[in-house]
């Protein structure tokens, strides 16, 4: 940035805000979590009885504790209440308004804690009795659910018109777009916060120029404006000393299609932003990441047994110890170009890649400078934290398609205090046999998000002589199939484990004829392991740490349950955070099984590994299930192969 680009940024970063944003917005991320796993709060008649407490219990007993404290200690809102408080505080006109009409003041939340912080409720419930002894403090849902609620519940008093479910339809998306990991960050807030200010100050600016311009915000600064919003008089007073007046905040327009109110807003403030302080306004990790996944289920699902955590120190995990791989989100773009040769302009492009493939990003892709195209262009992708990024300019005017090249360092970026964005001017090296009397410089803008673990990522391949197939691959010859080992292989090429099915003979105490099977293993070190053990329809796995029942074979496909220190539902088709992305829908969800662990943290579920039954890849999100979803893997592709065989034997037959 220039001199007066970095007096503006400046300028924004003296903006006074009264309240600790990044310590509230954390506080937020944990609230928004608990909303989400109580997904009753977001539609229905649970929901419009959450609302009728809020107007007729909340509120009151929030104004009371306003005049005169009603507690010694902090007043602790119920989660329902508190709910449709967040909603109508995102309102701030509207709430200011219905405060002032119905109490004659802004009602702020000044010693005033949220439910989920593990606050003491006791003297909280003792007022909310006494004021409401017909009314229990927290949420009946039996009561909600009942013939007892009705619309003339709302006739009894005054409150609030405010349209509260069409409010908690548009935030209920909200959380979905801030909660990865790497949102929760002190370095990821921080920026998030400096970045607010500089959104309030092109708001100023405009205010002071009379420009009338729809200033769309990044997910990172709404989450702080969001959370500004929370503590009305402090957005009340904060607002009002910057521009003179409450800024409103709408939400209510949701249309993202091209042209649209959201996306010209949006490229008017990513235009404007870039002209007041010279950087990008795009960043990694921060954009729209499309609607939230299709749920699993609409019903919370909690298992009766106490969640074990299980961890690397399990005998069988031991087998894939090996170190887990970070991976970052990058956005790259090419802003603009210095002393380029009249021969190459207009026709001058950027080829990007690491100077070492990394193996997550081994590609070489081209993207246009912008300065030259006139448009903005940007790129995003992963890879690892570490290495060289490489920028080699291109043309097309003459023969020579290379002219020069340049690099970042990923230590410029992560280093002992993580940067996450470098917008910089970069000489480039000139190719041999291109002269140029001044430095070709091109000036790169490049963001990320923190380090993350990558899944985890395994292959299970037959080791037959006779086919180098995936183990879930249809095969022609059931000798064949008993005879083959699968050998289960890491992202290095490196062979984990080899896994075979073998018939023995049951326990004491049997028909000695009688044959059953099991799965055992050999590792590396040529260390025999029993992987399973089958018994009736019902599989053992790992030392009967968890078991897996299979469907008979009559019965048509269904989730498969696999139950031990947690449960865990194999769901057939792609599902929550694989679920298929727009251009890849038409991919036959036949081959794929989702893993997915239900508990009192993840009610709804969450998906901990998927299977590729086509390509025999799994993909592990969770280490605590890496051998169990290996086992389990192996186990259900036998499953529906046999299934497979028996029902092209009968076509045959017939």
């Amino acid at each position: 940035m220039d001199m007066e680009q970095e007096s503006e940024w400046n300028a924004a970063q003296n903006i006074m805000i009264s309240e600790d944003l990044v310590a509230a917005a954390k506080r937020q991320l944990q609230f928004l979590a608990a909303v989400d796993r109580n997904r009753w709060l977001y539609e229905g008649q649970p929901l419009l009885w959450a609302i009728y407490r809020y107007n007729a219990c909340w509120l009151p007993l929030l104004a009371k504790h306003s005049e005169s404290q009603v507690t010694e200690g902090p007043l602790v809102v119920p989660l329902d209440c508190e709910w449709v408080w967040h909603t109508h505080r995102l309102n701030p006109l509207r709430y200011i308004a219905d405060c002032e009409e119905l109490y004659g003041k802004v009602l702020d939340n000044y010693n005033v804690v949220s439910s989920v912080q593990g606050f003491d409720k006791r003297e909280t419930q003792e007022i909310w009795n006494e004021h409401y002894p017909n009314e229990s403090y927290e949420f009946d849902m039996s009561r909600a659910l009942s013939s007892e609620f009705s619309e003339t519940v709302y006739g009894t008093q005054t409150f609030s018109k405010y349209d509260f479910v069409f409010a908690i339809e548009r935030q209920k998306g909200f959380f979905y777009q801030v909660s990865r990991p790497h949102v929760k960050s002190d370095v990821f807030l921080e920026a998030a916060f400096a970045r607010y200010k500089g959104f309030l100050h092109l708001i100023r600016r405009n205010r002071e120029k009379s420009l009338k311009r729809f200033c769309v915000p990044t997910y990172d600064i709404d989450l702080m404006w969001h959370t500004h919003q929370l503590h009305p008089a402090s957005y009340c007073k904060d607002l009002k000393k910057l521009i003179g007046n409450v800024l409103e905040h709408d939400d209510t327009d949701q249309n993202r299609g091209k042209g649209q109110k959201l996306d010209n807003g949006f490229s008017e403030t990513t235009q404007q932003w870039a002209e007041t302080f010279g950087s990008r306004y795009r960043r990694a990790g921060v954009m729209y990441r499309g609607t939230a996944p299709t749920p699993v289920t609409t019903i919370p699902c909690i298992p009766d047994s106490v969640t074990i955590k299980t961890d690397a120190t399990n005998s069988f995990e031991r087998l894939i110890d090996s170190p887990k791989t970070n991976y970052i989100e990058v956005m790259l773009e090419f802003v603009e170009i210095k002393n380029l040769p009249q021969v190459y302009k207009g026709k001058a492009s950027v080829v990007y890649s690491k100077a070492q493939p990394d193996g997550i990003f081994n590609v070489k892709s081209k993207l246009a400078i912008q300065s030259e195209s006139e448009h903005k262009h940007f790129a995003t992708f992963s890879c690892q934290p570490t290495g060289y990024l490489v920028f080699e300019l291109v043309s097309q005017a003459t023969k020579v398609d290379t002219l020069g090249s340049c690099y970042i360092s990923m230590e410029e970026i992560f280093g002992p205090v993580p940067k996450l964005s470098v917008e910089k001017w970069l000489d480039l090296v000139l190719s041999s046999g291109i002269v140029n009397s001044e430095p070709i410089s091109l000036r790169v803008a490049v963001s990320c998000t923190l380090p993350a673990p990558i899944p985890r990522v395994v292959l299970m391949l037959r080791s037959s002589p006779l086919t180098k197939v995936s183990c879930f691959l249809p095969f022609h010859d059931m000798v064949r199939f008993i005879k083959s080992w699968t050998q289960i292989i890491d992202a290095s090429g490196d062979v984990i484990i080899r896994i075979k099915t073998r018939n023995i003979k049951r326990t004491k105490g049997t028909d000695d004829n009688a044959l059953t099977k099991e799965i055992v293993g050999f590792t590396k070190a040529g260390e025999k392991l029993v992987l399973a053990q089958f018994h009736g329809q019902e599989w053992s796995l790992l030392d009967s740490l968890w078991s897996l029942k299979l469907p008979d074979s009559h019965e048509k496909d269904c989730d498969l349950l696999l139950t031990g220190p947690r449960m865990v539902k194999l769901l057939p088709g792609r599902k929550l955070d694989f679920e298929p992305k727009h251009h890849d829908k038409q991919t036959n969800e036949h081959s794929f099984m989702t893993a997915v662990e239900f508990s009192a943290e993840h009610p709804y579920g969450k998906s901990v590994a998927l299977f590729n039954f086509k390509l025999g890849i799994l993909t592990l999100q969770e280490d605590w299930f890496a051998m169990a979803g290996i086992v389990a893997a192996f186990i259900v592709s036998k499953h529906t192969e046999r299934k497979k065989i028996m029902v092209s034997l009968a076509t045959v037959h017939i």
